[in-house]
């Protein structure tokens, strides 16, 4: 992605994220300057802030996500079962923009629309070997009510809809019918150690600095 793509993005996000009411905390305006001082270390160490990755293959509209970490724990602290153990992140999904299909090692999160368009998942249990089950149904929480999907069926959720994905569970999912805000409360969260994609693809972008960065990705840390 060019870094003036980027740059656009975010504003585009930060606008859309403030029609729904939702008010980004301070550092979502810090320069870059600002989030490479000595006081943004925390921000910095758990990865909070903005993110905008294309998986590098260069098509953001069709294969992209956006997404805001608001909070997040340690790693370490899971092996105590003690301290913040949680996560929670604001994304967009834009209009039949694909989120490729993946599954976590550790990570359970609970994917909740937060308004405008429908969001569609594309849900697979996993098999003994960590792939994906396409013959067999999987069965997800839905707002607290089980739903079971047979390989293949889309789940939608509207707006104040959402689902919970244990570890192990693959998922894709894309918006229809308007771009869509997403709400994420998750165990801790680690994209560079957590994500096992279907394809060969990488979770972060490629970018190529066409200009100056307006802020920095969580990536750019």
């Amino acid at each position: 992605m060019k870094r003036s793509e980027i740059n656009r993005i975010k504003s585009e996000a930060q606008a859309f994220i403030q029609s729904f009411g939702a008010v980004l905390p301070p550092f979502a305006d810090w320069s870059p300057d600002q989030m490479r001082s000595p006081v943004a270390e925390t921000i910095r160490s758990r990865g909070l802030g903005w993110d905008i990755t294309d998986y590098a293959q260069g098509r953001f509209d069709e294969l992209g996500l956006f997404l805001f970490t608001l909070r997040n724990g340690e790693v370490n602290d899971l092996k105590s079962g003690r301290g913040m153990l949680y996560a929670e992140k604001l994304l967009i999904s834009k209009d039949k923009q694909l989120s490729p299909m993946h599954r976590h090692i550790v990570k359970a999160e609970d994917i909740i629309n937060r308004g405008g368009g429908d969001l569609v998942l594309e849900i697979y249990a996993s098999d003994p070997d960590g792939g994906i089950d396409r013959n067999t149904p999987v069965t997800v929480p839905s707002d607290a009510c089980p739903v079971t999907l047979q390989p293949g069926e889309h789940l939608r959720l509207k707006p104040g809809q959402s689902v919970t994905l244990m570890p192990g569970v693959w998922h894709a999912f894309w918006a229809e019918h308007g771009d869509c805000l997403i709400g994420e409360v998750s165990t801790v969260n680690d994209d560079r150690t957590d994500n096992v994609f279907e394809d060969s693809i990488l979770r972060f972008s490629q970018i190529e600095e066409d200009a100056a960065p307006d802020f920095l990705l969580v990536s750019d840390y």
